[in-house]
């Protein structure tokens, strides 16, 4: 009657793994860290733009295929913010080089 198991033992239970699914939270982790590291790195404009698309992107699909996540809510909205301080960051320095350029004398070289 003692199966060759201990007290504290169970039998291996070799199941197949799940075909199919929702696929997990890879996608909408992939979306907030992503999101994340767009607004970090919003001085690096071409980063944070890549990160923040492909963040919008991971949480978009996630939230369609597996129904609303916070987290994929999350990676979409830090990627919107991303988004926009790298806007904002492109514009000011542009704002800043022609101001650089009419004090230092130079807007013929500029044109």
């Amino acid at each position: 009657m003692n199966d060759g198991y201990g007290e504290n033992q169970k039998p291996m239970d070799y199941q197949q793994p799940r075909q199919g699914g929702n696929g997990g939270q890879g996608m909408a982790i992939a979306s907030m860290v992503l999101g994340i590291v767009s607004v970090v790195l919003c001085c690096i404009w071409y980063i944070s733009l890549i990160c923040a698309i492909a963040g919008i992107v991971f949480g978009i699909l996630n939230n369609r295929n597996n129904g609303r996540n916070g987290m994929a809510t999350a990676g979409i909205v830090c990627s919107i913010i991303g988004i926009v301080l790298s806007i904002a960051i492109l514009i000011l320095a542009a704002v800043g080089l022609m101001m650089f350029s009419e004090v230092a004398g130079l807007e013929g070289y500029l044109q």
